[in-house]
């Protein structure tokens, strides 16, 4: 099992903890507030401590782990040598100074009837 595999696994285990206990914490409206004896750690007070403190270690876990994972990630992508597959060797054709695109130059194009010579009853 690679490293970056184990870190991903990780990774999803604290993101989907880190969304457990925030919807945890009691919102402005009361949310899912977890209540319990007026004292000691399950008091309003004290859950809310302890889920504040959860959600900063889970999220401070999460960046590093992030972190981590982007560079296992360019380290595990980065290619020791130059592919040189698609070389193009050939030198590129000067560019012409008087914009010309065609290097021949053009023929004469033979002068078109107008269309008031053309008689349509000649079989034209």
């Amino acid at each position: 099992m690679s490293l970056f595999f184990f870190l991903t696994i990780i990774q999803a285990l604290v993101g989907a903890a880190l969304v457990g206990v925030i919807l945890m914490q009691r919102s402005e409206g009361g949310g899912l507030g977890v209540g319990g004896s007026p004292s000691g750690l399950m008091s309003a007070r004290g859950a809310a401590d302890f889920l504040t403190r959860a959600t900063a270690i889970l999220a401070l876990v999460f960046v590093i782990l992030s972190i981590a994972l982007a560079a296992v990630s360019v380290e595990a992508t980065s290619a020791g040598t130059i592919d040189t597959s698609l070389d193009r060797s050939l030198p590129a054709a000067a560019p012409d100074p008087l914009g010309q695109t065609d290097p021949l130059p053009a023929e004469p194009v033979a002068p078109q009837p107008a269309p008031a010579d053309i008689d349509p009853l000649a079989g034209q």
